[in-house]
């Protein structure tokens, strides 16, 4: 029955990736591209950790996953900030259609 569970868990974590990756590829601006990547970054991926920890039941494999799942809850979003906030400062711009328009 867990098995069953945690491959259930699986596929959805790697459907939200697909639907992460069309909206990589779906926005036209460097922002909304990058808030998508992060969200397929860390909710994806966490997802799928969590499917395969549960799938191998308690183990010391399973503290490593978790502890790879921390590690990625707490690093991703400060590294997807980090990307954006340097991109905002250095002057890129909000809307690049303006820009392409004038």
């Amino acid at each position: 029955m867990l098995d069953i569970i945690s491959y259930i868990i699986i596929g959805i974590g790697i459907i939200f990736m697909i639907f992460g990756l069309i909206g990589v590829y779906r926005f036209d601006n460097f922002y909304p591209r990058i808030i998508a990547g992060a969200k397929v970054d860390t909710v994806g991926v966490i997802t799928v950790i969590v499917g395969v920890a549960i799938r191998h039941g308690i183990s010391f494999f399973t503290a490593k996953v978790l502890l790879i799942m921390v590690i990625m809850l707490i690093i991703s979003p400060l590294v997807t900030h980090i990307i954006t906030r340097s991109a905002y400062v250095s002057g890129y711009p909000l809307d690049t259609k303006k820009k392409e328009n004038e």
